[in-house]
């Protein structure tokens, strides 16, 4: 375990060190150049296009999905433990200037949020119940690349369904274990249990319920979150200045600190509001929208949601504790030693309580990413039980494992499958562009609904099936 581990860490930082950083930064600079800053200039459109519909419909025999729908789907996804573990773990591995460093991913980052949420749209099928798509459809259809969509959908099989639920499944334990002293393997069996009961059967039961029960958790953690900010409100200049002298502070950038700060700020940054990564576009394709363009600003909203309020929160709570940061504890048992301080008992208590709902939530949000391309791949129901066995296995793993091991897997096959992602944006994004162009033409116009048809891209005539 101990060579698996050094294994791991050696490939990590070389991936996140020099080759998806550059990626990262560098796709995201370059979109919001050549988008004209879409996610700034945009942001009132943004809020009113997801004002439009708040319930979905049918027409015909396919359920249609409104913008809000997708939204809140994609926003339950993003808000978890990446919102209360991952900030903390960025905090003690890169100090307070990882803080920082989230906040600018989130603010550039969300314009390649923009660029592939809107190619899901382009590029959507219309499947048996709703529309689907992805990344992997529009390598297949967009770069005429199949292979390319196969990898595709094998590394986030292997993402979300394996290394994300190892993540889930730990922060479950650890939440459980700091809050209630219970032990973190019977907590894993059990969440284990759980999963393959929901994933083999009664999903759309528990989709239902968690739909209603996840989104009041989210809610009431901001609440809570925001009640501190407001209390603390004279810490909050002192706070600031810690994250930003920690970002740039001179002691910092010789010591190496500011390397570990921005290597952490983003890959937490990532693994939080997924921009870029190419698990969005998985669900903004299911929207049923007039044009492509409005699910992408729809899915920039949730990056700026998820980073610049929730982990933004978190961070303060953390912060605002005065909690050691010497690594005694790290993760979501941070967090909760944070709250704890703010506001006694009752905030480990409420921290264990919405990581069970939201890990749990997203530990069966991740498999069905995993499962919608696996049978991208192949229909064989053979393979959708196996792998729905192997993700009970890792969610039993994850329990068990160390929680540098846990990261430390979830950093190489997220960085694996965002560079595919960002490659086939760097080769597709100037449809996005000309979808882009469209929309603003006729927002000059005086058009207030924007509608989209095959028809008026000549181009794209070919990739519109759904237009």
């Amino acid at each position: 375990m101990e060579r698996l581990y050094e294994w791991i860490a050696g490939a990590n930082d070389l991936l996140w060190s020099y080759v998806l950083i550059a990626a990262l930064l560098g796709c995201a600079v370059w979109f919001t150049v050549r988008t004209r800053f879409v996610q700034f200039r945009m942001l009132g459109e943004m809020v009113r296009v997801l004002g439009e519909s708040t319930g979905g419909r049918k027409r015909g025999a396919t359920r249609q999905v409104s913008s809000f729908q997708a939204f809140a789907i994609s926003l339950a996804s993003r808000v978890g433990t990446g919102n209360l573990a991952g900030v903390a773990t960025a905090i003690v591995i890169g100090g307070p200037g990882a803080v920082f460093w989230m906040w600018v991913v989130a603010l550039i980052g969300a314009a390649s949020a923009f660029i592939e949420s809107t190619l899901a749209q382009l590029y959507k099928r219309r499947g048996r119940d709703s529309f689907v798509g992805g990344p992997a459809y529009y390598m297949e259809r967009g770069l005429g690349k199949r292979w390319m969509g196969v990898l595709f959908a094998v590394l986030i099989c292997l993402t979300f369904g394996f290394a994300f639920n190892s993540v889930q499944s730990h922060t479950i334990c650890a939440a459980c274990e700091e809050a209630f002293g219970f032990d973190p393997i019977w907590v894993g069996i059990g969440v284990t249990v759980l999963t393959l009961v929901v994933i083999f059967g009664g999903i759309h039961r528990i989709a239902r319920v968690s739909g209603i029960v996840v989104p009041v958790m989210a809610l009431g953690y901001i609440v809570l979150a925001l009640g501190i900010v407001l209390w603390n409100v004279r810490e909050l200049p002192r706070v600031i200045e810690l994250i930003l002298a920690d970002a740039f502070g001179w002691r910092q950038a010789l010591g190496g600190g500011m390397g570990a700060a921005l290597m952490q700020g983003i890959k937490r940054g990532l693994f939080s509001n997924e921009a870029g990564m190419g698990s969005a576009p998985n669900v903004a394709a299911t929207a049923t929208v007039s044009h492509p363009v409005k699910q992408g600003l729809i899915q920039t909203l949730g990056v700026f949601t998820d980073t610049l309020v929730i982990c933004t929160c978190t961070a303060f709570i953390i912060l605002f504790g005065r909690v050691p940061l010497d690594g005694a504890a790290s993760g979501v048992r941070l967090t909760q030693q944070a709250l704890t301080s703010e506001i006694g008992p009752a905030g480990g208590l409420f921290v264990a309580v919405a990581i069970f709902l939201f890990a749990f939530s997203s530990i069966i949000g991740n498999y069905y990413y995993g499962e919608a391309n696996i049978r991208f791949i192949t229909q064989r129901r053979s393979v959708v039980w196996a792998y729905r066995l192997l993700v009970g296995g890792m969610v039993l793993f994850g329990s068990l494992a160390t929680l540098d091991l846990v990261w430390g897997l979830a950093d190489i096959t997220m960085g694996l499958m965002t560079l595919c992602n960002l490659t086939a944006l760097l080769l597709l994004g100037r449809q996005a562009l000309w979808l882009l162009q469209d929309y603003r033409a006729q927002k000059r116009a005086g058009v207030r609904n924007p509608v989209y048809t095959r028809d008026r891209i000549p181009a794209l005539r070919d990739q519109a099936e759904c237009w």
